[in-house]
C-alpha cells in the first residue's frame, strides 16, 4: 500500500510544481483516487497549453525589447 501513497503524493506534488490551481489539483486527485488517470489528460493538456501561451507571450515581449534596444543603439 505504500506504493499507492507514494504515487498519490508524487502526482499531487507534481501538479503543484506544474502550477496547477487548487481546483485542477482537486479534480485530478479525485481521478487518481478512482484510478481514472486517463481522465486527467485533457485537463493537463489544457494547463500545458496555457503555460505555453505565457511563454510565447513573454518571448514576443523580449523580441520587442530586443528590437527597441537595437534601434536605440543605432541612434
Amino acid at each position: 500500500m505504500a506504493e499507492a501513497n507514494d504515487l498519490y503524493g508524487s502526482i499531487y506534488q507534481n501538479l503543484l510544481d506544474a502550477g496547477c490551481d487548487q481546483q485542477t489539483v482537486k479534480q485530478c486527485m479525485t481521478f487518481v483516487k478512482d484510478g481514472r488517470y486517463v481522465d486527467m489528460i485533457p485537463i493537463l493538456t489544457k494547463h500545458r497549453k496555457a503555460l505555453l501561451g505565457v511563454i510565447h507571450k513573454g518571448q514576443e515581449q523580449i523580441d520587442c525589447l530586443d528590437y527597441l534596444l537595437y534601434k536605440l543603439k543605432k541612434m
